[in-house]
């Protein structure tokens, strides 16, 4: 093995683990103990900081440094790398990194090897769907820091109810192409979800908290639970019902998201749903655009008429 194929080898090894005793690389690479100390002397040299541990045997450990030294990827990784690049790149992730993750694919791909970069290049991605405002990076940085340390924030928020907010950060989450923070409004004495594209941090960040537990304990389960418009992350929509629509039941589940269909006969089909609100519910069920028996409950067919009433005034 040449020179440079063991320092590429030593260099993974280093990275794949947090800690390698000395004798360990050595069995590894094939080599003595003293060649593994010169070849950690080369990678020092290159700017890999590695730092010599205490032991039996000593060992060594890569560092994160103040600075990005080059990077040793097999192909599964390379291929991950820009595969994620490109994804983000034609999103965004909802995070504004669309123009940094373009660059940054246009280095790796430059750097793999033809095998590589053609399965790379196979992959094209387009967007599609609901354009948001993306979130501000920077914005995004402070928010997960203070998440981290459990520092209370200081923010304006421009959403529905804007103004200044002190906030307890637990969650930063991402939903439907959107950031949000999920955070204990102190002032307002209860949980609440914040679009981050609608936040601005106010610095320095405030004192220490003891984290509270989330309602439920599951951060996937509550953030639904709030966009459904219910408080308890346990349970349903806040209004459920259920309808015969004049429709072949493959007609309908690939549109009926997470509500119930079954199939009752040629051209039937039995839906139960769910929305925020009787009147969202009866709206969610006419998009059909088929004929419906409303089974139950009242609150739903008296909804339906409400409906009803207001279609027919636009209609004159």
């Amino acid at each position: 093995m040449t020179t440079s194929a063991r320092l590429l080898a030593l260099l993974s090894l280093l990275q794949a683990r947090r800690d390698w005793p000395g004798r360990d690389l050595a069995e590894r690479l094939d080599v003595s103990a003293r060649t593994v100390r010169r070849d950690v002397d080369r990678l020092r040299e290159l700017g890999y900081p590695i730092r010599t541990t205490k032991g039996p045997d000593g060992g060594y450990r890569l560092e994160a440094g103040s600075r990005l030294p080059p990077l040793l990827f097999d192909d599964d990784q390379a291929v991950a790398l820009a595969v994620a690049l490109r994804t983000a790149a034609s999103t965004g992730a909802g995070a504004g990194v669309a123009e940094g993750a373009a660059r940054a694919l246009s280095t790796v791909r430059q750097l793999l090897p033809a095998r590589l970069r053609h399965r790379v290049d196979a992959l094209q991605v387009t967007a599609v769907g609901r354009a948001g405002p993306a979130a501000d990076p920077e914005v995004l940085l402070t928010l997960s820091g203070a998440v981290r340390d459990r520092a209370e924030l200081r923010l304006d928020y421009a959403g529905a109810a804007p103004g200044r907010r002190r906030v307890q950060p637990h969650h930063l989450v991402t939903r439907g192409g959107r950031w949000y923070l999920v955070a204990w409004d102190l002032d307002r004495d209860d949980w609440r979800v914040f679009r981050v594209d609608r936040v601005t941090p106010r610095i320095p960040a405030g004192r220490r908290f003891t984290p509270r537990e989330l309602p439920g304990g599951d951060i996937a389960a509550f953030v639904a639970a709030r966009f459904r418009g219910s408080d308890d992350p346990t349970g349903d929509w806040p209004c459920r019902g259920e309808v015969i629509l004049a429709l072949p039941a493959a007609e309908v589940t690939p549109f009926a998201y997470d509500g119930l269909v079954e199939d009752i006969g040629p051209g039937r089909s039995r839906l139960v749903l769910g929305a925020w609100s009787w009147a969202g519910l009866a709206a969610a069920v006419a998009r059909f655009d088929a004929d419906v028996e409303v089974v139950g409950p009242p609150a739903l067919r008296d909804a339906f008429a409400q409906l009803a009433r207001r279609f027919h005034a636009a209609a004159r």
